[in-house]
Order: C-alpha cells, then structure tokens, then sequence
C-alpha cells in the first residue's frame, strides 16, 4: 500500500478506534511547469466573530435581518452576508449539487460578483487550465480553506497544498463562502493579498442512509458515487463513507481525464461541551493535457486543434526535424502559427495523488469563552508529463528521437490551527494561532522511450531516467497569530477591528548537479529567505439602518509570502546562483491595501448588495532579466512596481413568483499597472495598462424554478475580453455562455422511486466558440504575431444525465 493510501486507512482506523474508546468513555460517566504568471495580483469552520451580535443587546426596535428565501430545497442558493463588515456571500450545499457530480465548486462560485473562474472541460477540474481571477488577483494570491484547514496557493505545480476538487467529493460539498477584499484575519492562509474562499465539509447524518449515484454524458464521461451513514451510534458519535470513479475522454483529441476518491467524516460528542471531528481524504487524478493555443493557431486551424497523441510515426518524425534542423511534416511547425513543440505536443499528463486528514477538537470552557483545536496533515506526490523532442532517449535505453520529461513533485505538511473566542459584554474577543512545517521536493526528469511501441502519459515514472536535470527540496515554517474584537457599540452599530501576524520561513537546498545545464555551469541556488510582517490590520463597521438595509466600510493590510520552488511564479530561486545572489538582499514581499465600502438590502424575498472597492498592491514580483542584455546576466524574480484597482460589485437575488427567482451580479474593474518595467535595460511601457488575464466587466444572470419535485436553472455568464500581454497588444474576445440544468425529485411511496431524483445538464448550451483560460503558460510583455500559445479553448456543447437514489 502506498504511504497516501495508508495515510487515508489510518484517519479512517483511528477514527474508528476513537470511535469505541467514546462508547466505553460514555458508559462509565488531505508536466508541464506553470511558468510565472507574474499577473498583477492584486475557516476556520466556525463562524467569523464579526457576524455575531450579542443577544443581551439585540434592540427591539431592530428586527434581525430575515432569512433569506428558502427553495423547495431546504437552502437558499445565495445567501449576501447580511450583518457583515465586508463583502461576503454564501453558495449553499444545494446550488452546487445542481452542477454535474465531480464540478469543480468554483463554477458555482464563479456566479458571484467580481470572480472570473475559467476552464477548458465541462466541469471545471482540469486543473492545468483553472483560472481563478478576484479583482485582479489570480489565484496564487487568493486565500483557499476547507473546514479551516489551508489549501495552499492552488498553482498547478503547487508546492503547499491541494485543489479544492481533491480535498473534497463534489457531493460533500457543503456551503462555500467568498470575501472578495480579504479573508478573516484568522484565515489560514499566507498568500491572500486579495480575497478567501472557504468551503466546508458536510456533516454526518443523525439517520442511517446510503446514497448511491451515477452520471453518463459526453465524450464518454461516467461517474459513480456512493455514501454510507451510520446514523447515529450508541455512543452518540455519526460518520460517513464515501467513495467515487470518475472516468471521461478529453472532448477533442486523444486522452482521458480520470479520478478515484474517497472521503471519510466521523463526528463525537465528548461530553455536553467537547465535540471531535475526524476527517480524512484520498485522491488519484489522472488527466491528459489539452493543448495550449495561439490566437494565430486559432485563426488558422479552428479551436480544436490538440496533442497528436496516437500518431507516434508523425511525432517521431517531428523529432528527428527538430534535432536534425530538417524540415517538419506538412502541416507541423508553421513558424505563422507557433513551432513545434508550442504548437502541437506528442502528449502530456497531470498526475497526482493526495491523503488529507484532519481532527477537530471545539470545546466550551464557559458559556463565554469557547475555542476550537485543529491538527492536520497531507501528503502528496504528483508528475507533470511531457513528451519532448527537446532531449533524444540515448541509443542504448531505446534511441527515439523523443523522451518523457517530468517534473515530480512530493509535498509532506503538517499544522496546528487553535483559537479562543471570549463574549464579555458587548465584546466578542477572539484570537488564534496557526502553524504549517512544509517540505516540498522537486525535480526535473528525462525518461527513455522506444522507437516502437506507443508510450502512456498517464503511466507513473518511477526509477529508471537517464537524467535529472535538477533537484531541489524546500522546507517552509509559516508562523501566523491573530486577535480581534467584535464590538457591539449600539444595537444598529457593529465595529470589527484586529490584526493578525505572518511569518513565512523559506529554505532551499539543491540535491546533486546540473546534468542538462539549462540554467548555466552555477545552477539553482540554495538559500533561505523570510516573508515577516507584524501587523497587518483589518477595521471594518456594519451599520443597520433599519430592518431591511444596511451599510458597511472596511479597511485591510495583507502580505504575501514568497514561493518556494524552483520553478514558482514569486520564487526567489528559480533563477541561477548568480541571480539569487544579486536579488537576496532586495526583494521585498508583495502588499495589498483594500478598502470597502458598501449598502445591502434584504426582505423575505429580495437580497441585494452593492459594493466599490480601492486597491493598492505593492512591490510586485516579476521574473525580468536582471542588469543590462549585454552583460548576460540571469533572468531572476524583481520588485517592479504596483497595481491600482478599483471597481464595483453588484448582486441581486429576487423571488418574483412562487418557485420562481431570478438571481443576477455584475461586477466593474479596473486594474492597472503603475509602473514600467526595465528588464534587461529594456523599458517596457506597462504604466497604465490593463492587468492581464483580468476583464473589466462580468456579468451573470440566472432564473430558476423549484416547486419541490421539479426544478431548474438557465443561466448566463458573461465575460469582457482579455489581455495576456502586459503592454496589452494582443487580446482575447468577449464570450458569453449559456448553461441549463433541469431536474425531477421523486416522492412516491414506491420504494423503487422513493428517494430517487434525476437531473441533466447541458454545458455552453448554444455551443459557443470562445477562448476559456488565459494565461496557461504565463504571460509576455508583448505578441504582435499572436504566436504565443498561452490559451485554452473552451468546451463545446455536452450534455450529461444523473440518477441519484437515497436509501
């Protein structure tokens, strides 16, 4: 058994374990290299203090904010944060089930003002082309937690943590919350200059029930999906049991997109004031890249040009002209429309594999000071896969003109989450405490392949490559506290202060030597860097005005940690030993300074919100060449400036009719660049340009009905075009897509059809053509030929159908 997999059987023994000593207790008393984006960056499970308003002071002339409308499904599909300080809304449990199992939540999400979530599949899970943009933040400056515990950074090649889709089953999914300015002081995350996503875990059920689930739909996707509940046990504890297969073809081209995953929740009561929570996770994900393209390609060959993966002969026959400096095959190389390798690859993967485990210990000391204790640990070990023509296999292990590069990736991490609320009066104090040790190991691998035969991408190398190119290993200490009141001032008047403290220790140490020298005769550097702040405030007031609007206004300071790879976006060692040595002393660490300030309206059947927004980002962080071009110095990581952004969120949730309700956002912004950028004694003139892979208008609307047995949704999402250049000579297109989701619920008293619901869904719903993600393989100051494959297209038309049965 493999260390994950082990990692996952022991969270779910000890589980149990602890499970049997509760009853007896009782009865006595977790490829390709991402290139830096360099793009203008700009829960704990229980709730935030500021959303709390002490019963003692509740006036009786200010009624408290109505819930919002409740579908026939139990939950509300948006929920605005009535009462908060800041921007903040809730996608419930029920609207991301609406999706097809196995989406990504942030498609759900991506229905919220001011979050542009883009992908080249249906479903949002292919993780080489997720996009998440925030304000002008991407997600490598995005704050990501499930039930507390940190996500990491959620780069492709991510060296502190995990995607959401592989920490948690699409059908425990519980609801997800959004701060589009900035997280919660105690949110455990050490790279959200920008906004927070916090997603939550459902919990066990008090009944016992099996949940069982299948979907079928385009290009030969199926997914099963079962759940076991144990009800509560006679020692008042509850766990589930959840297990998937997920197997799809890529919808153009050769390759599949597969995962396996299994979930596992115990919850138990110690007592009348101790609750534990056990969580544990394991995941393998296997997925064939889509080829990244150029606006030129596009213009050229249409969207669907891909990999030439199942065309072994052409791709070898590519690499004998790429190595010899022969022409290529017909249709191969057209230096119009990118070269090969950037115009077509033979084939690449993304493979990887996760445990993730968690307990929980939330615990009432006294009716006023209640706290709550989190350990948790991940592992994980993943391959980004390319077939090159870049480095031949050597005639003795196999002479193809090709070998398979990988870049290999082992992430061990383990943390402490703890913190204390205390209500004295009209105070609610509350403080925490975070720790993570990370060590994270990289290298860069060539692996042999034949001259005949027809080699897999999703196959694991292991053991037998003929190079390393380089190998490093990084051990990260991140250190945060944080303390902040709530303070009731009177019933209409809610201020929320604090401030948290960050450390980020970096260490680097490179294992063995250059074989390939592609970063000169000193290769990567070894070394340690330190990210420190020790106040970065938050000040935010929530003011009632009556029982149905309110106002609010916050204020927030936050640091960025730096990466620590060699191959990161903001690490100080991906450069050569001379770069890391001219840059060590320099380098500061990216700030951002939000402010907020915005109105909400709520009855029983209308939310609404409307926010504007000031951003200031600081000491930006991009790779440029560092001196002058002729003194042939190392590209390495460089402060060049700020951003500027400013904009404005909308969001509207209406029942106008019985079952019927429309939902809406809009969000405005503009980013800017303040600053040129000298890289290499070239100024380039980025001052007052757009940031890139940011539009200045988004926009979703959505109707939707539910009466209790059928419901359904259509929906609209709109997004501004793009820039991928920072000099903003080269753009996407606008695209709007629609999408339709329509479903039954079954209540017969027939066992066969009781408990049963069915649903379909159809993705881009008119068959758009349109450019998804951008910005795959980073960003360039400038594409006057539009040659530069950094774009992922879009999904055609698809439809899928589920059946679902609860027993």
């Amino acid at each position: 058994m493999n260390k994950s997999a082990a990692l996952f059987v022991t969270t779910c023994l000890t589980a149990v374990m602890i499970h049997h000593g509760a009853i007896a207790a009782t009865a006595s008393h977790k490829h390709k290299v991402h290139k830096p984006s360099s793009q203008a960056a700009p829960v704990r499970a229980q709730a935030a203090p500021e959303a709390v308003v002490p019963v003692a002071v509740a006036h009786p002339a200010v009624v408290p904010a109505p819930a919002a409308h409740v579908a026939s499904g139990n939950e509300a599909i948006v929920v605005l944060g009535a009462g908060a300080a800041r921007e903040t809304q809730t996608v419930s449990h029920l609207a991301i089930q609406q999706y097809v199992p196995g989406t990504s939540p942030f498609k759900a999400l991506s229905k919220l003002p001011g979050v542009m979530f883009t992908s080249s599949d249906p479903l949002g899970s292919y993780e080489w082309s997720q996009q998440i943009i925030i304000r002008g933040f991407d997600q490598s400056r995005l704050g990501f937690t499930m039930d507390g515990v940190p996500l990491g950074n959620l780069a492709y090649g991510n060296d502190n943590g995990l995607s959401i889709g592989r920490a948690l089953q699409t059908e425990n999914n519980g609801r997800a919350t959004l701060t589009q300015g900035a997280g919660s002081v105690g949110v455990a995350a050490s790279n959200n200059l920008g906004g927070a996503l916090e997603f939550t875990s459902i919990d066990p059920t008090r009944k016992f029930g099996v949940d069982v689930a299948g979907t079928v739909g385009s290009a030969a996707t199926w997914r099963t999906f079962m759940r076991v509940n144990s009800g509560v046990l006679p020692g008042g504890g509850k766990f589930y049991v959840s297990y998937d297969y997920q197997d799809a073809n890529k919808w153009k081209g050769d390759g599949i997109q597969r995962q396996q995953q299994a979930n596992a929740k115990f919850v138990q009561p110690l007592g009348e004031h101790v609750k534990l929570t056990l969580f544990g996770d394991w995941s393998l994900r296997q997925e064939n890249d889509y080829q990244d393209l150029s606006l030129a390609t596009i213009a050229k060959y249409g969207y669907r040009v891909d990999n030439i993966t199942g065309n072994y002969n052409l791709a070898k026959q590519v690499g004998y002209a790429y190595q010899n400096g022969t022409p290529y095959p017909v249709g191969i190389g057209n230096t119009n429309y990118g070269s090969y390798p950037d115009f077509v690859y033979y084939n690449a993967a993304g493979l990887r594999q996760d445990a993730m485990g968690y307990g929980r210990l939330d615990f009432d000391l006294t009716d006023r000071l209640k706290g709550f204790a989190t350990v948790y640990g991940h592992t994980n070990s993943g391959e980004g896969v390319w077939a090159t023509p870049y480095q031949a296999t050597p005639a003795a292990l196999g002479g193809a003109p090709l070998s398979v590069r990988t870049t290999e990736y082992d992430i061990h991490r383990e943390g402490f989450l703890g913190g204390l609320t205390y209500q004295a009066g009209h105070h609610t104090i509350e403080g925490g405490f975070w720790f993570e040790n990370n060590d994270f190991e990289q290298a860069r691998r060539f692996y042999p392949l034949g001259l005949d035969g027809t080699p897999s991408s999703t196959y694991w190398y292991k053991n037998n490559w003929f190079a390393t190119q380089w190998q490093g290993a990084f051990n990260t200490k991140t250190y945060q506290v944080h303390l902040q009141d709530t303070w009731q001032i009177t019933p209409a008047l809610k201020l929320n202060y604090g401030f948290r403290s960050l450390i980020a220790d970096n260490n680097a140490r490179q294992i063995g030597s250059n074989i390939l020298g592609v970063k000169g005769p000193d290769g990567y550097p070894s070394g340690s860097i330190e990210a420190s702040n020790g106040f970065l405030p938050q000040v935010g007031a929530n003011y009632r005005v009556n029982a149905h609007n309110e106002v609010f206004a916050d204020f927030a300071r936050n640091m960025a940690a730096f990466d620590n790879s060699n191959t990161g976006a903001t690490s100080p060692f991906a450069t050569t030993i001379a770069g890391y040595e001219a840059i060590r002393n320099k380098l500061k660490p990216e700030m951002s300074y939000s402010e907020e300030i915005g109105y909400r309206y709520h009855d029983h059947n209308i939310q609404a919100s409307i926010t504007g927004y000031y951003v200031e980002f600081e000491n930006r962080l991009l790779t440029i060449t560092q001196g002058t071009g002729v003194q042939g110095n190392a590209s390495a990581l460089a402060n060049v400036g700020g951003v500027t952004a400013r904009g404005v969120d909308l969001a509207f949730n209406y029942q106008f009719a019985p079952n019927w309700s429309i939902y809406a956002s809009y969000a405005f912004n503009d980013s800017k660049y303040d600053d040129n950028v000298n890289s290499g004694g070239t100024i380039y003139a980025t001052r007052g340009k757009d940031v890139v892979g940011m539009p200045r208008n988004l926009a979703n609307v959505q109707i939707g009905y539910d009466d209790g047995s059928i419901w359904g949704n259509i929906n609209m999402q709109f997004q501004d075009k793009r820039s991928y250049t920072y000099l903003n000579d080269a753009w996407v297109p606008a695209n709007d897509v629609f999408n339709l989701n329509v479903g039954y619920r079954f209540h017969s008293s027939n066992w066969l059809l009781r408990g049963v619901d069915a649903q379909v869904n159809v993705s881009n719903l008119f068959d758009k053509r349109y450019v998804a993600s951008v910005g795959t393989n980073g960003f360039v100051f400038s594409d006057p030929t539009h040659t530069f494959a950094t774009l992922q297209a879009g999904a055609p038309r698809m439809v899928f159908f589920t059946l679902r049965k609860h027993f």
